[in-house]
């Protein structure tokens, strides 16, 4: 295989001559940060830990799980990536199955969605692009699904979150 001479990278962010020690470990047996019926998240990585640069998460889904419905992301891509059982995957178009080993990565404004429809449990890495505070989105959209109406359609686009089910057609 050839290669181009000259290869394009990023601005060099880090100025220094002999490296740092700077790496962040965390057990695979760590406890999840978030646990509700049917589903627990894990943060492997957040925008804090990450200094923006991204967030991945460890999303484990019971049986019959919900998952989101349709939306977007103004600022943020998102990707999928499946670690065990299968999810149901939107990508704007069609509905697709993912199955370990499956990815799906979304753009920014990019369509999306995901459910797991089967019997049993299943597990994937979420991962946004640039990073965001996700945790707190994570953490209360359950509770504020709850309440639905104007206070969940604002909390979803404080968190960058643009649900097709908020917006009457040609709003935005």
């Amino acid at each position: 295989m050839s290669y181009p001479e000259h290869l394009e990278y990023p601005e060099a962010r880090y100025h220094g001559n002999k490296g740092e020690v700077n790496a962040a470990f965390r057990p695979a047996d760590s406890p999840p940060d978030i646990s509700s019926p049917g589903a627990s998240t894990h943060y492997l990585a957040t925008d804090e830990s990450t200094g923006g640069e991204f967030g991945l998460y460890k999303v484990e889904l019971g049986a019959r799980s919900a998952g989101a419905k349709t939306h977007f992301h103004k600022a943020m891509s998102e990707s999928f990536y499946i670690l065990s059982g299968e999810l149901e995957l939107y990508n704007g178009e069609k509905w697709v199955t993912g199955r370990a080993g499956d990815f799906m990565y979304v753009p920014v404004g990019g369509l999306h969605a995901f459910k797991n429809v089967t019997d049993g449990p299943m597990s994937m890495l979420m991962l946004f692009s640039p990073g965001a505070p996700r945790e707190e989105y994570f953490e209360r959209v359950s509770e504020l699904a709850q309440r639905g109406g104007e206070e969940l359609r604002q909390f979803r686009i404080r968190h960058d979150s643009y649900f097709l089910e908020d917006f009457e057609p040609g709003e935005e």
